[in-house]
């Protein structure tokens, strides 16, 4: 059946999250199976099935998943009782216009064969990047059938050029493309705001202030995964998942990042190289776990999470900086020294087309002064 594959989609999902159960399907009916408390009230956990008598199809299965993490959350509160749940029938949901076309959404974004090949990074994208403004879709949209007017009243709940705005216009965007709806001609300029750009504009740190600001940091281990963003631009998670092995004596100083990461595989050289010394980066070529302490198993954590541990840790240090802003200096760096766009792109793990976008103030200015000492070149000759 259709429902096997949205099943196992889902208790992947649930076993990257750290969760302890799964949803099956038995005939036409679906149930969880995991560790629950003993029927006959002994002591301990063990594996046991308990039937939702919930039907195997896209409404049985949105339904069985919100029971799980009812479920979860009794069993994490110790309150879970088997009487409460053989007594308590399962709700009866109306059926919402937007079911249809959100699940069918959902589920393209996972069939995507670039999705596949990590699935830990999209499901942590899915989760941080897509389900925030889908949810606000819902909530807006309660009861009415999807529409490009709708979608318009979403996205203007959402400042004007802010991050999650632009965002906002690219997911609902991509959700109008699959459901053959047309937007506006100014869909885009609607939708204006990513990253750095006015009311989001950011002063990046000098190198300077990159270099002084590490001093705040008492931690050894903390202060490598500092060098480490500041000199390979990486995102935070990306520090514990990456291979230090050329950062030996001998080696050309490439990071790789690994598959497991958001956007996948891809090399960073080091801007600047001399900083691979400066922060003595070179010694996690022989013990990578010289970096802190922290859970990188994604059966029992996101990359989400990960990432959310760096900046937790910036903020506890009280640092001048966001772990971000590394990563926008490490840009303008290159930009600065005249990497190719679509190189320095490549490296960051994102498409030139956002690159542009979020450095587009910079780019301008370097190919504007290029143009101009090009000029005064030929009057000079």
């Amino acid at each position: 059946m259709a429902v096997d594959g949205e099943l196992q989609r889902i208790n992947e999902g649930l076993r990257q999250a750290g969760l302890s159960l799964r949803l099956e399907r038995r005939g036409g009916r679906l149930g969880l199976r995991g560790p629950l408390p003993r029927r006959d009230g002994g002591e301990g956990l063990r594996t046991q099935r308990l039937s939702l008598g919930l039907p195997a199809d896209a409404t049985g299965l949105a339904e069985a998943l919100r029971q799980l993490h009812r479920i979860e959350a009794q069993l994490a509160a110790g309150v879970f009782r088997w009487q409460t749940v053989a007594a308590a029938p399962p709700p009866a949901r109306a059926s919402d216009p937007l079911d249809g076309p959100l699940d069918d959404f959902e589920r393209s974004f996972f069939d995507d064969p670039r999705r596949r090949r990590s699935l830990s990074g999209g499901r942590s994208t899915w989760t941080a990047a897509y389900l925030p403004y889908l949810r606000r879709l819902r909530h807006e949209g309660r009861g009415q059938p999807l529409s490009s007017g709708l979608l318009q009243q979403v996205l203007a709940t959402y400042p004007p050029a802010s991050r999650s705005r632009q965002q906002c216009g690219l997911v609902l965007g991509l959700l109008a493309r699959q459901e053959g709806l047309a937007l506006p001609d100014d869909w885009r300029e609607q939708a204006a705001g990513y990253g750095l750009h006015r009311a989001r504009f950011r002063a990046v740190p000098s190198d300077g202030a990159i270099l002084e600001a590490v001093v705040a940091i008492p931690n050894p281990a903390w202060r490598l995964a500092y060098g480490l963003m500041a000199t390979y631009g990486l995102r935070n998670h990306e520090v514990f998942y990456a291979d230090f092995s050329d950062l030996a004596p001998r080696g050309e100083k490439v990071l790789r990042v690994l598959p497991t990461t958001k956007t996948g595989e891809h090399q960073v050289w080091p801007f600047l190289p001399d900083w691979v010394d400066r922060f003595g980066l070179g010694a996690l070529a022989d013990d990578p776990g010289r970096l802190p302490a922290v859970c990188t198993d994604l059966r029992r954590t996101t990359l989400q999470q990960v990432g959310r541990r760096v900046a937790e840790q910036f903020q506890r240090y009280d640092l001048p900086l966001a772990p971000y802003d590394l990563r926008h200096a490490w840009a303008l760096r290159t930009i600065h020294l005249g990497l190719p766009d679509t190189v320095a792109a490549r490296m960051m793990g994102h498409s030139v087309t956002i690159h542009t976008r979020t450095y587009h103030h910079w780019i301008t200015r370097r190919d504007q002064q290029r143009a101009v000492d090009d000029a005064l070149g030929r009057r000079s000759a």
